[in-house]
């Protein structure tokens, strides 16, 4: 006899669901319970429900972003609130799943591949996995680089008044030998205020040539309205740069520059120095920052002649954040933000060892970036509208000193 609906398990009635051919309810249906879900969680956090007028309110809605969820019943496209004030993500998803995912299979390709280190053996085998077949982690794989081309192709549908640059190393095997190879990643702000990863890609070297072939190909993408560009100095980055983004600003990182100044002093002397250096970037506009320039490399001339003659041939590329709005200078004068993205990729890397192959770089590392840039996504503009509209206004430009192709170096040493 069949069972009638009240004596159905959960279980008999989702089977009985998905063979009468009607997967399509069990999606609705948890598409409903998310949203119901999310509601809740937004009105504990807001201490309001929509529309609501409550006396202990403490954040307000503020609109929602898409983010696509992949279950066992299908790819549902949630709605996710926004706050006006800090950030909400969902407590059913897992933020850091997909980098995770591409780690595994990484570990996994290497295990199969015979390359991996005994490090690599041991954690595989912590996992559980005794055996691995090369059509599933083929499967896997596939899956993945699916993920990772769709990100790294996507379309830059806004403008993008800020853009920075750089680039980190890591270890693959190519034709039987272990290589470095150069992981470029750029990021930018939108019009909308928030940051966006739009590149990432790998190469042989950091050379003009693949430099351009990268920049070139966030352009075709729809990369446009670029006012700034901010990197450090290597050579090949900044001729391609003076190539694809003639009409914008250069602007050398802070912190690299640091670094080279450091570089040139002994150890005892390098807190002193910048220290020194540092004021210069604290100044409240570019007249006081060209004049405290001048009096530190007067200052360190007679002990330090090779820092000296670097600030002032550095002086254009370094203070070339002034001629923009003062509440962004602090945000757009070094590339902080990527440097930090730097180390998480390289702790992600760490264990890996060496990669078995460049596609198996690029999936790691791109799902390190997915994961920061849903989170970018996720919180409070970096720059409000109200601070950007200076630079979103067409007549800006026009004021940059000294014309803004005049800030790209024609020739620069790391």
């Amino acid at each position: 006899m069949t069972a009638t609906a009240n004596s159905m398990t959960v279980g008999d009635l989702v089977g009985k669901i998905l063979g009468e051919g009607n997967p399509d309810f069990l999606k609705q249906a948890l598409m409903t319970l998310v949203d119901q879900f999310m509601t809740v969680e937004v009105n504990q956090l807001v201490g309001a429900g929509k529309h609501e007028q409550a006396d202990g309110r403490r954040n307000y809605r503020n609109g929602t972003r898409p983010r696509r969820w992949d279950t066992r019943v299908g790819t549902l496209e949630l709605a996710i609130p926004k706050l006006r004030k800090g950030a909400y993500f969902p407590s059913f998803l897992e933020p850091r799943r997909r980098a995770e995912q591409a780690f595994v299979s990484i570990i996994q390709e290497a295990y199969v591949h015979g390359v991996s280190t005994r490090k690599v053996e041991d954690l595989v085998q912590a996992m559980g996995v005794e055996s691995l077949s090369k059509s599933e982690v083929s499967r896997i794989c596939q899956g993945l680089d699916e993920q990772v081309e769709a990100f790294r192709q996507r379309p830059l549908t806004r403008r993008y008044p800020y853009l920075w640059l750089d680039a980190t190393h890591l270890k693959v095997r190519e034709g039987g030998r272990v290589t470095s190879n150069a992981v470029v990643v750029a990021y930018a702000l939108n019009d909308d205020g928030y940051r966006e990863l739009v590149g990432v890609d790998a190469g042989c070297s950091e050379s003009e040539s693949f430099w351009l072939e990268f920049l070139r190909g966030l352009v075709a993408r729809g990369l446009t309205g670029v006012q700034l560009v901010v990197s450090d100095a290597h050579a090949g980055l900044t001729k391609a740069i003076r190539t694809v983004f003639a009409g914008a600003a250069w602007q050398r990182c802070t912190v690299h520059f640091m670094r080279n100044v450091q570089a040139k002093v002994p150890k005892s002397a390098q807190a002193m120095v910048t220290a020194a250096v540092r004021t210069i970037f604290l100044q409240p506009d570019r007249a006081s920052a060209d004049a405290q320039l001048k009096h530190i490399a007067d200052m360190l001339a007679p002990r330090y002649p090779d820092v000296s003659r670097m600030l002032r041939d550095a002086q254009e590329d370094v203070l070339a954040h002034f001629a923009f709005p003062a509440l962004h200078r602090s945000k757009i004068r070094s590339t902080n933000l990527l440097e930090r993205l730097n180390r998480e990729i390289a702790r992600r890397a760490d264990v890996v060892g060496i990669f078995p192959n460049r596609a198996a770089l690029l999936r790691l590392v791109t799902m390190v970036l997915v994961e920061q840039h849903d989170e970018w996504q996720a919180e409070r503009r970096y720059l409000s509208l109200e601070a950007l509209s200076p630079i979103l206004q067409e007549t800006f430009p026009s004021t940059l000193p000294h014309g803004a192709a005049a800030m790209l170096p024609e020739t620069t040493a790391v």
